[in-house]
């Protein structure tokens, strides 16, 4: 529960008055009293997940981005967008093989310890965006100059790695959140989409896109019915299938260069370590066949069995349509309103977004992320997440988030927003003042040291500064 006290904005969590509590009471008590649910719902699942479910999955997307090619065989359940990172890794890549991680930057920062428990320590490389998303420039640059050290004989593929027709592996990742990115909150036009997939093809890459806000998209503001919410974008997985003869063109080997990662995390509630992946029929098979999918069966499968039910009674869509998305577009647009009331004034700027959980400011020079948010908890008790924690730090020379801050309006009470933002205004103001009275005394101390020296070098000056 949120803290009397403390204002968490970092936090990118539901709020508790979103949880379908209710919803997944009924859905559960259904399950638990039929033996025909009951019973698959306790034993071992399915390697690619209980079908059912997959199945009204793949109908419930098969309708919202309308893709009639989602059918039950590009499926396969996870526990959660998190562990399918995993199992896709532990897959579809060797630590040695593969050659590098591209990551766009600014990045979910928690996925980095996923990459590096899967081999990828060293190997991790930030690509910046621009105004459409992911910087396709910088990132063939990066890729064809491994190209050419490859053709150099500097980075060999290793002897006595398995590659067949049933293990595929990539030589390079790309990570992203192509729509309202976790911290950005851009989103990738279609364009820029398709060049990702494009470069994905030419380069042995795979692009893991978690897709995990795309759901949670609203109209601009809520004062008018009249506005619509902005469309609904093709999925890279999408595009994949589609571009240029799709995944089954000429010389394709039918696994894809795209996975879509989503969870229900973010719409139902993270406890419930339920998602799925969507791919090729080819790339959902192999992944089905994960280690720990054998060995333990399909993950989530009682809690599975759950959310299927809440899918076949309508439960999922009315959390979506009358409880998340009018909240978060509340929510979104109270938090709004506050950063033009209290940080735009200062100088600051905000992401332009309208969907997912979050709010992406940067701070007026001088300031620092790191300093403001120590002065954020320590003088206002209240607690925002930095910009320095979503850059890829293992990257040297790579970008850098100094005057980032990153501010979630998921978690909080709605009514403690504009209370939370008008205290990180205060704090604003007290540093930028804090600013200007040391650059007035940096002034006031200037000293002026006229011919020190003999006269040959009467015409110099020192200048120095105490700060």
């Amino acid at each position: 529960m949120p803290s009397p006290n403390i204002l968490d904005l970092s936090r990118g969590w539901p709020a508790p008055s979103l949880l379908p509590a209710a919803a997944l009471l009924r859905a559960s008590q259904t399950v638990l009293t039929d033996p025909n649910l009951f019973v698959p719902a306790l034993q071992y699942g399915d390697d690619a997940g209980y079908e059912l479910l997959r199945i009204a999955i793949a109908e419930w997307l098969q309708e919202f981005f309308s893709t009639p090619w989602t059918t039950v065989g590009r499926i396969c359940i996870s526990g959660g967008a998190s562990m399918a990172l995993a199992c896709i890794l532990q897959v579809f890549t060797d630590p040695v093989y593969t050659q590098n991680v591209f990551l766009v930057t600014p990045t979910y920062f928690l996925a980095f310890k996923v990459f590096e428990d899967n081999g990828f320590t060293g190997k991790l490389k930030g690509v910046p965006e621009d105004a459409e998303g992911i910087d396709i420039e910088y990132l063939e640059q990066c890729l064809l100059a491994q190209d050419i050290a490859s053709r150099n004989g500097f980075s060999q593929p290793p002897t006595g790695i398995s590659r067949t027709p049933q293990r595929k592996l990539f030589r390079n990742i790309i990570y992203c959140v192509p729509t309202f990115s976790n911290p950005s909150t851009k989103s990738m036009s279609i364009r820029r989409r398709q060049q990702l997939v494009q470069i994905a093809r030419d380069h042995d890459s795979l692009v893991i896109a978690d897709d995990v806000y795309d759901h949670l998209r609203w109209a601009p503001h809520t004062s008018s019915r009249n506005e619509s919410a902005p469309p609904v974008l093709p999925r890279l997985v999408d595009i994949d299938h589609e571009m240029g003869g799709g995944t089954q063109r000429p010389g394709a080997d039918g696994f894809g260069n795209v996975v879509s990662n989503g969870s229900f995390s973010k719409i139902i509630g993270p406890g419930c370590r339920t998602g799925w992946t969507e791919a090729t029929d080819s790339f959902t098979v192999e992944l089905s066949q994960c280690g720990s999918t054998l060995s333990g069966g399909s993950p989530s499968q009682l809690t599975g069995v759950i959310v299927c039910q809440m899918l076949k009674e309508g439960a999922l869509l009315r959390q979506l349509n009358e409880v998340m998305i009018p909240s978060l577009q509340r929510r979104h647009w109270l938090m709004r309103i506050a950063v033009q009331k209290y940080l735009i004034p200062q100088g600051a700027s905000m992401s332009d977004s309208n969907g997912g959980y979050f709010i992406w400011i940067t701070l007026p020079t001088p300031i620092s992320a790191k300093d403001f948010t120590i002065r954020a908890a320590s003088d206002e008790d209240v607690i925002v997440a930095p910009g320095d924690i979503f850059e890829v730090s293992s990257d040297k020379g790579g970008f850098r988030f100094d005057r980032e801050i990153r501010l979630c309006f998921a978690w909080e009470l709605e009514e403690a927003l504009a209370v939370g933002v008008k205290s990180l205004g205060r704090v604003l103001e007290s540093m930028l003042r804090d600013c200007q009275e040391l650059e007035e005394h940096a002034k006031v101390t200037d000293v002026e040291i006229v011919d020190f020296a003999p006269a040959h070098f009467s015409g110099n000056r020192i200048r120095t500064t105490h700060l």
